[in-house]
């Protein structure tokens, strides 16, 4: 089997218990393992230097789905897209509005990734400031450790942790803990209707402070997001790409009658702001879609991307001081002015030094989401640990995988 295949070749396990041989295989030959799911998000993260490629695609489809129970169990390499496409059949949804970030980093290719691979990056969309992180939805997996060995954590309820909430620990390590087989999910009932409403013209602090504004109010927002005028003139949706204009969007959704009124009440209070367009649903939900999964910054692709998470009420300061000293810097602002996305023109150091400097001033943090191998290879791609946290971090992956071997450096140079 992995014996057979020359190095740098894909080995393709065809169940648990064969990718727990090939794990303990590796184990045993000190191989190194890259482990990909869909290759969605294979140019995410460190470059690594790995003898076999861990291809889990035929570790795929769903075990388990009851929509009156709220729960779905899948395959690890289980694309997305059948997810998704399965759960609107029943008017469900996983909240957290995962993003697909195929068209940033998969060569163009809008590859919506696996559920494997979705929970491993942790990535939400906008939805993550009123239904919560892709972690606060896992309920449980079946995984190989670094150790060759089979284990599972959590079940089909939410509260059935008891001792080390593994689910938790797992989602955003990019797969240097262990490869999951098996993960179930929380869904939740999908909105009958959708709406966004557009101020128009709004500058980046001032957008913060409306967006801070809306979501202290009683109109339950479910996305609020910024795009300034070089980006909202980008648009797909007409009524956003217009007028020139920045656009400052809130989505409201739930039954028609309830988003209209929302949406009424809304726009006459937002009035004073500026001025006030409504997207009816379809447009709604393609404005968000394109906000989800970066599209607005996907091209050039040479231009490098950052993705930084800071405190909504700093959101625009950082922007700000990181666009004085960055020529032709791009970018928007998504969770109320708590994300924000980036693009800069291609430089050996991405601008590390000035845009962590920024990102620390305001307590956040920041990703080099897309760049060559290069410069990912000699910038921190993830925000530099303190020391008695790396130490922590290189712990927890010593109890998981002592040797290394699966997706070693991916996060951290030595880990």
């Amino acid at each position: 089997m992995a014996g057979k295949a020359g190095r740098g070749a894909d080995i393709r396990p065809k169940d648990e218990h064969q990718l727990a041989e090939i794990v303990a295989w590796a184990l045993s030959s000190e191989c190194r393992l890259a482990v990909v799911g869909g290759g969605s998000k294979r140019f995410g993260g460190r470059p690594m230097q790995c003898d076999y490629t861990l291809n889990l695609s035929a570790l795929s489809g769903v075990t388990l789905y009851e929509p009156e129970e709220l729960v779905l169990s899948a395959h690890a390499a289980t694309p997305l897209d059948e997810i998704e496409a399965l759960l609107a059949e029943n008017r469900q949804q996983l909240a957290f509005e995962p993003a697909n970030l195929g068209a940033l980093l998969a060569s163009g290719k809008r590859r919506a990734g696996t559920l494997g691979g979705m929970l491993a990056t942790n990535l939400s969309g906008p939805r993550r400031i009123k239904a919560g992180s892709a972690r606060d939805h896992f309920l449980g997996f079946r995984a190989v450790s670094g150790r060759g060995e089979i284990f599972k954590s959590g079940g089909r309820v939410v509260k059935n942790v008891t001792g080390y909430d593994m689910c938790k620990g797992l989602a955003g390590s990019w797969g240097t803990l262990a490869v999951m087989s098996l993960v179930t999910l929380k869904v939740l009932p999908a909105a009958e209707s959708s709406a966004t409403l557009v101020v128009r013209g709004l500058d980046n602090a001032a957008a913060v402070r409306v967006m801070s504004e809306v979501m202290q109010g009683s109109c339950d927002v479910s996305g609020a997001a910024h795009l300034p005028a070089v980006l909202a003139a980008r648009s797909s949706i007409r009524e956003v790409a217009a007028t020139d204009a920045a656009a400052t969007v809130f989505r409201l959704e739930g039954i028609a009658a309830s988003v209209a009124y929302r949406a009424d009440r809304l726009g006459e209070s937002a009035k004073r702001h500026g001025v006030v367009a409504v997207l009816e649903d379809a447009s709604s939900r393609k404005l968000w879609q394109d906000v989800r999964d970066v599209r607005l910054l996907a091209v050039p692709r040479e231009r490098q991307i950052w993705r930084l998470s800071v405190p909504p009420s700093t959101g625009a300061a950082v922007m700000s001081e990181i666009a004085r000293q960055v020529a032709e810097c791009e970018g928007y602002f998504d969770w109320a002015g708590g994300l924000l996305w980036l693009a800069i023109p291609p430089v050996d150091d991405a601008h590390a030094g000035i845009i962590r400097a920024a990102v620390a001033r305001s307590t956040g943090h920041a990703t080099l989401i897309r760049a060559v191998a290069g410069v990912r290879a000699e910038v921190d791609v993830f925000q530099p640990q303190a020391g008695p946290v790396a130490a922590l971090t290189r712990r927890i992956k010593a109890g998981f995988d002592p040797r290394g071997i699966l997706n070693p450096g991916r996060m951290y140079a030595d880990v």
